[in-house]
């Protein structure tokens, strides 16, 4: 399983697939004497780990990050013909045998390019002090936005912050480390990062380079987290609380759009809600490579055999993929139980069954990222970007991090229902308190409010680890409070013999 990746691949962006007991995959010590003798090279480096991001690792993010969630069906769709082809995730039927994902989701590939590109920025004059800091800064960022998703969905893994250059990737043999160290790495790479950054809170390359914005959102994300699941209570939520502010009064240039599906639109991309987005084009690159979005619509066929409302009107979708990510057949009416809120309509399609003079619900599926349709093309192409953070999370990160310092999160609440319900909104029955599911306490009205705006954004399942198990248990097909976190697969145990399995398997 000894590979080696091509350092002149991450400078063209044309990354190689790589494998290993933890993708520490060593960097060919005949092309890395060719490098890092220019600025362009420098920069090219970093588009290069931006780009695996999006072509590599996006997919399995997305999984990690939503799959496991009450928002996909255990079974199959019921209504479509395809099988639901990640069972053993949507069930959390999850086991060594059946580990859902492999070898850390390969996670590790980027990790070792990021760590590369640390140790040799910081080493070279070639740059000019506004450059380096900024990459610095940006890889920083990155590598703790890795190793949170890993520490999420890992528990203990393996921090490795020195590139691995020259050692057969067999013989490695590393234990993990505990996930309160990496936590406080994690923690450590954001104040590099922001100490990096300096007071640059700009963003480039269309909102998708990482920037000190997406590093503030992080460490509320990261310290909410600690709040919650590591007892850094109202400390590390304070914390939490200071950052969003800081990324609020320092940058001018965010905010929410207008109309929720606005912020998705081929037409409407880098749009003033965008934080950090995995940058997509029509002929450069498919929304996770056309495999995520296209495993979550129907064939064409199943289309016209299906109803596009309760009146009988039929598809005019050219959507043609197959529904090997079904969606739990209830979120349609249950979690959008108001017409009146334009994420519905935004979000999901339903899908009607002509049953003797009427017309019956049947399932959804996704309408969020719709694509677009270029003149001549038979089908739809799904070239959205894809926001990994926006202003939305900021507003709904700030309730949460009011409440658990003791502050009112109404304001930052009723600012994300206005824009759900537009000129439909009524402050006297939609506002904060006023409607009939605020009485459940503000856990519940923000889990329901993150599951309505962030639905296939690759959040619902980490929010349910956030708030606690009792959420996982009782929103989740999960039975086994044990396997909150995700097994290890015995190639890759065998591969490092000083892994251990994860606890509860």
């Amino acid at each position: 399983m000894r590979h080696k990746i091509l350092t002149l691949a991450i400078m063209t962006s044309s990354l190689l697939t790589m494998s290993s007991c933890l993708d520490m995959t060593p960097v060919s010590s005949i092309t890395d004497e060719n490098m890092w003798t220019n600025e362009g090279q420098f920069t090219s480096f970093v588009n290069g780990v931006h780009s695996m991001l999006r072509d590599k690792d996006s997919q399995n993010l997305f999984i990690l990050g939503e799959l496991r969630s009450d928002i996909y069906s255990a079974s199959s769709s019921g209504w479509t013909t395809e099988s639901n082809k990640a069972e053993e995730i949507t069930a959390n039927l999850l086991s060594e045998q059946r580990p859902g994902l492999t070898n850390y989701a390969n996670l590790y590939t980027n990790i070792n390019q990021i760590n590369l590109f640390i140790k040799k920025t910081n080493e070279t004059t070639l740059l000019s002090p506004e450059d380096k800091a900024y990459y610095l800064g940006t890889m920083y960022g990155l590598r703790a936005f890795y190793y949170f998703h890993l520490l999420r969905s890992w528990g203990n893994v393996v921090w490795q912050e020195e590139p691995s250059m020259g050692f057969e990737i067999n013989n490695l043999s590393k234990p993990a480390t505990s996930e309160t160290e990496i936590m406080q790495n994690i923690k450590k790479d954001i104040t590099s990062s922001e100490n990096s950054f300096g007071e640059d809170y700009s963003f480039r390359s269309n909102r998708s380079i990482w920037s000190k914005p997406a590093t503030l959102i992080l460490k509320a994300e990261v310290y909410l987290w600690s709040s919650r699941q590591m007892n850094g209570g109202e400390t590390d939520a304070q914390t939490a609380l200071n950052a969003l502010n800081e990324l609020q009064s320092k940058t001018s240039e965010i905010g929410l759009e207008t109309n929720f599906a606005d912020v998705f639109d081929y037409e409407n991309k880098a749009n003033k809600e965008v934080i950090f987005t995995l940058h997509n084009d029509y002929k450069e690159s498919l929304l996770f490579n056309g495999g995520w979005r296209n495993n979550m619509v129907p064939q064409q066929n199943t289309l016209n055999s299906f109803y596009a409302t309760a009146t009988g009107e039929k598809f005019d979708l050219n959507f043609n993929g197959n529904i090997y990510y079904p969606l739990n057949v209830d979120i349609y009416h249950n979690v959008f139980n108001d017409d009146l809120d334009t994420r519905k309509e935004a979000t999901l399609k339903p899908a009607y069954e002509k049953q003797e003079n009427q017309y019956v619900y049947k399932g959804c599926f996704a309408y969020k990222f719709k694509g677009m349709t270029v003149e001549g093309d038979s089908y739809r192409t799904f070239a959205d970007d894809y926001p990994i953070y926006r202003y939305a999370d900021v507003l709904l990160l700030k309730a949460e991090a009011k409440a658990l310092t003791g502050g009112d999160p109404s304001s930052e609440i009723n600012d994300i229902r206005q824009r759900a319900y537009g000129n439909n909104y009524n402050a006297a029955t939609m506002a904060y308190g006023n409607m009939p599911g605020d009485t459940e306490g503000i856990e519940e009205v923000l889990l329901r409010e993150r599951l309505k705006e962030f639905m296939f954004e690759g959040k619902r399942w980490y929010d349910l680890r956030r708030f606690g198990k009792e959420y996982v248990m009782k929103y989740s097909s999960l039975k086994n409070e044990d396997h909150l976190l995700w097994p290890l697969d015995k190639d890759t145990m065998t591969d490092n013999p000083a892994l251990e399995q994860t606890s509860g398997y």
